[in-house]
């Protein structure tokens, strides 16, 4: 009988599975598969061995560990930015504070010509935010750690 012996099993064949995902799931895989161009059991099957495989966990480590390190970076460009940007604040301030002169007596005057330079500053710092370059930029790396471990 030749039809008993095409539905026997073959070990080397592949089983079906029947699974019913979220719709939302499903659409992320079929993008997925879709953006790959693969098909979605190829996708599903590649998901499934990777979670049941031995070594997901070292792989989901270093993922993570990875991330983590990115951010450790970003957060240092950050704290380094935001020093340079304290410090330009300060010299600046002090420069304009030294050789601004003195304001007017009266309150209305003086309200006004600080208007006038607050307005004149937001101006400036708009014109140099839009048109770079911005100051990290022009500092150095090894400027900055070189002024930090004095």
């Amino acid at each position: 009988m030749p039809g008993a012996d095409d539905r026997l099993e073959r070990p080397d064949r592949k089983k079906r599975l029947s699974v019913y995902l979220d719709p939302d799931l499903m659409r992320l895989l079929a993008d997925f598969a879709d953006r790959r161009e693969q098909s979605r059991s190829i996708i599903a099957e590649a998901a499934i061995a990777s979670f049941l495989s031995p070594d997901a966990d070292e792989r989901k480590e270093a993922a993570i560990s990875k991330r983590l390190d990115r951010i450790d970076r970003n957060i240092q460009r950050l704290e380094r930015d935001i020093g340079i940007a304290n410090e330009a604040f300060a010299i600046f301030m002090r420069a304009w504070l030294t050789s601004t002169a003195p304001l007017p007596e009266t309150a209305q005057a003086t309200r006004a010509k600080g208007g006038e330079r607050y307005d004149k500053f937001l101006e400036a710092l708009g014109k140099r935010l839009a048109q770079g370059p911005r100051l990290r930029q022009e500092v150095p790396d090894d400027v900055v750690h070189n002024v930090q471990r004095e």
